[in-house]
């Protein structure tokens, strides 16, 4: 299984803290230097106005950080949640969109160019009146391949073909590295074909999971009734049913977390004992990989078993509509007004609480930088990424990684056999920052300026098969797995590698006027979080060169064990909406990387100085400022319903939980903003959790 660990998918300065009621740092914390010296060559880059001086960053520092914003900031009625991370994709999304439009209005573009690919891509999701003159008919074909469906053993035909277009089927197909021999590709078969967000949706007993299920299955019926299916009532609520038998099989989102569990390489013979009632041998042929794989992967052997009864219990018919709506479902989005509406009440309504759809321009260039990354990224990255952002993010990631090796040496829970494997690891961790040296080859993909269902299953395709055409050759350690205009990062166990996206690295995530501080912060958090996800309790089992390998102490292991328990519990106790609470085992992960970042910022910062004093700026000191800038980067607001779905679904906890979840554990927010007993912020030492 392959598993890529990410970040989340953002006026007046004050004269003083005493103003904000924050009291100074503790003078142990901080060196002292002369405010008005350094405020003369530096800003702070607190964003002071966002500030809510009413309350007191020691009881809760996310409100106090930017409380003043989340009362005057209103989400978009276009989005499902807003803050620092979408106003850095929008910023981006703007940048992107001028380049597309020139490359749409460029009437000398080279037939099979890249400026012709973006511009006719473009042209073709913005021609509405096409698009509503043609109806269902760009699906006309795939309809007839699901109508010719006259037995179960035709199924693997349809699921592959789907695969390929990306309108999925109960089973997934991939290719990523070995997890035990990093150094070659192998097919992962997994778990798929739900058409809400995970199984919890279906199978869970709370009033508002069963008002979305029930809004599911007529969201299902007007999808097919927009078809021209006239018994669409009763095939959606066997298409429900068939749903809710396949959620029941499927593992848990906690259960898909462990690599160990999910390691099981076996012969492409071999899946026939799992699922005999699936044609493997045809799927994996129609798929591509019949003969380049010499070993594949199952990700959950028991759902495959739990899919093959599935399969025998339910009718041809009823497939036959599972898949219909399935392909509707998935390509709604570039069809004519009527099933783009419908997929938006449901999808973008009804799951994520938007209010309108985004219009469709943006929804043009977001298509187009998905299907087209590499080439979008190319040009972006040529005209608005400084060549020194680069420089200096990479000179900020070298600081983590030696306030890593240093602090590996102290850790008082981790033995010297232990240290020596995680020094090993740590100095084989690759960087990448900015945009890949080697960009992806387009030019077998075809994109017509009149045909955008053709184009975005011609893209699809163009995926798939890039992936497929890796099996047999050497691991590409080149490749990135986003794009350069991605707001976000990444750290991959398989390549041990850490990467931080050009688009991460701009307003207002990355202050290039501000004293480094509040970039250690606001970037920082970013660079230690992904660092960390290398021994996490996930990373933490592959080895340096990425393969799934025990290199722990059975006793560190345990102790390891016991502070994630602790960790689990405290973030279990979080409740984002009335009545939810998060999963701590499902956010382990990235809680333990979001503590470990905000503790390594501040070494991180330590070591920049090279034994210089810290600046205070505008009555901030330097420690302060990392965890404003961490703040800053996090800020963000969500609608009930987004809340709900990232509860259920996503290894990340909310905003409000990933500044004040971390920072009640982190000694140096104690120091800098003088938390006492009684203050709402206060742990106990003896509560905290520190892995770093």
């Amino acid at each position: 299984m392959k598993r890529t660990l990410c970040s989340a998918l953002i006026a007046g300065l004050f004269a003083g803290f005493a103003h904000a009621g924050a009291p100074a740092a503790h003078p142990a914390a901080e060196p002292s230097a002369a405010p008005g010296a350094a405020a003369a060559h530096a800003r702070s880059g607190v964003d002071a106005g966002a500030l809510d001086a009413a309350v007191r960053p020691q009881d809760d520092f996310f409100r106090y950080s930017q409380g003043k914003w989340l009362k005057d900031v209103d989400i978009p009625n276009d989005r499902s949640s807003w803050g620092a991370f979408n106003v850095a994709a929008d910023n981006v999304e703007t940048q992107i969109r001028t380049l597309i439009e020139q490359a749409a209005n460029d009437k000398n573009a080279k037939a099979g160019s890249d400026t012709q690919k973006m511009g006719d891509f473009y042209a073709s999701y913005v021609d509405e009146a096409r698009r509503n003159q043609l109806g269902l008919a760009p699906l006309k074909g795939e309809l007839a391949r699901i109508d010719a469906l006259k037995d179960k053993k035709s199924l693997a035909r349809v699921a592959a073909r789907f695969e390929r277009i990306g309108a999925g089927s109960p089973v997934n197909m991939s290719v990523h590295q070995d997890n035990k021999d990093s150094t070659h590709y192998i097919v992962d078969i997994s778990q798929s074909g739900l058409g809400m967000p995970n199984r919890d949706f279906y199978l869970q007993d709370e009033a508002r999971l069963k008002d979305t299920r029930a809004k599911y299955q007529a969201h299902v019926e007007k999808m097919l009734t927009l078809a021209g299916h006239k018994n669409a009532a009763d095939e959606a609520k066997a298409i429900v049913a068939l749903e809710t038998e396949i959620a029941r099989a499927q593992w848990s989102a906690v259960e898909n977390r462990d690599p160990v569990k999910g390691y099981n390489k076996m012969k492409a013979g071999d899946l026939a004992r799992l699922a005999p009632g699936f044609d493997w041998a045809t799927y994996l042929k129609d798929c591509g990989v019949a003969g380049k794989a010499k070993a594949l992967n199952v990700s959950q052997p028991s759902y495959l078993q739990g899919l093959d009864k599935i399969i025998a219990a339910t009718p041809v018919e009823t497939w036959k509509s599972y898949f219909v709506f399935r392909l509707i479902s998935a390509y709604a989005p570039y069809l004519s007004q009527d099933f783009v509406d419908e997929s938006f009440a449901f999808r973008g309504s009804v799951l994520s609480g938007a209010k309108v759809n985004r219009p469709l321009e943006k929804r043009a260039i977001a298509e187009v930088n998905r299907d087209l990354g590499e080439v979008v990224g190319k040009v972006y990255v040529h005209n608005y990424f400084p060549a020194e952002r680069k420089q200096q993010v990479e000179e900020m990631v070298h600081n983590f990684l030696l306030a890593y090796k240093e602090r590996i040496e102290t850790l008082d829970w981790m033995s010297p056999e232990t240290k020596k494997q995680a020094q090993a690891k740590l100095a084989k961790i690759s960087v990448k920052v900015g945009y890949p040296d080697k960009w992806r080859d387009y030019s077998s993909l075809s994109v017509k300026r009149d045909d955008l269902v053709g184009n975005v299953m011609r893209s699809r395709e163009f995926g798939h098969n890039f992936g497929i055409n890796k099996l047999g050759k050497p691991v590409d350690r080149g490749e990135w797995e986003m794009t350069p205009q991605t707001v976000n990062a990444y750290y991959s166990p398989e390549k041990n590698e850490v990467v931080f996206p050009a688009a991460r690295l701009q307003s207002p995530l990355y202050d290039a006027d501000a004293e480094p501080a509040i970039n250690y912060g606001a970037v920082g958090i970013s660079i230690g979080h992904e660092i960390s996800h290398a021994f996490d309790d996930q990373g933490s089992q592959y080895d340096g060169d990425g393969n799934l390998r025990n290199w722990w102490t059975k006793e560190d292991g345990e102790k390891f064990a016991a502070k994630g328990k602790v960790l689990v519990s405290q973030y279990a106790g979080y409740s984002p909406v009335q009545g939810y609470h998060l999963n701590g085992e499902l956010t382990l992960g990235e809680n333990i990387a979001d503590n470990a970042g905000a503790i390594m910022a501040s070494r991180a910062y330590r070591i920049s100085l090279k034994g210089k004093p810290a600046p205070v700026i505008d009555g901030y000191t330097a420690e302060q400022r990392i965890f404003m800038g961490l703040a800053q980067a996090r800020r963000g607001k969500a609608r009930d319903a987004a809340l709900i779905s990232q509860v259920k679904s996503d290894p990340h906890s909310p905003a409000e939980f990933r500044v004040n979840g971390s920072l009640r554990n982190h000694p140096g927010f104690y120091e800098a903003f003088d938390v006492k007993p009684g203050d709402k912020m206060y742990l106990a030492p003896e509560e905290r959790v520190i892995f770093w």
